[in-house]
């Protein structure tokens, strides 16, 4: 789910308030213990790598901000090594290609 950077900046303060409040900071911790601290995608597929980010499934956003059934409830959170949450965030999207002689230049936004 791809949410347009607008709507993601409506509520950067709440957003930032939430993420240094210490029900967040319990819920992550307990959440990551209860995973076992892998990425839960990578571990699907056969492969133990550490985790880095808890990711919200349904986007944090001004509509939910208040709403402790997306924010802290284990159903709406996966955690993921850093892999694996830029390509929830970016899809397939590269910052650089390889063209045909092997030079390595900048590839541009989507």
């Amino acid at each position: 789910m791809f949410v347009p950077m607008s709507m993601r900046q409506e509520a950067p303060e709440q957003q930032r308030a939430f993420y240094k409040s210490k029900a967040w900071q319990q819920c992550r911790a307990a959440y990551i213990s209860s995973v076992g601290g892998l990425c839960e995608r990578c571990f699907k597929r056969g492969y133990f790598v550490p985790g880095y980010y808890v990711h919200h499934k349904e986007y944090i956003d001004p509509s939910n901000i208040t709403d402790p059934a997306v924010l802290l409830s284990f159903d709406n959170l996966e955690y993921l090594c850093e892999r694996c949450h830029n390509q929830e965030h970016h899809g397939d999207r590269k910052r650089y290609i390889i063209n045909a002689d092997g030079s390595v230049i900048a590839d541009s936004p989507p």
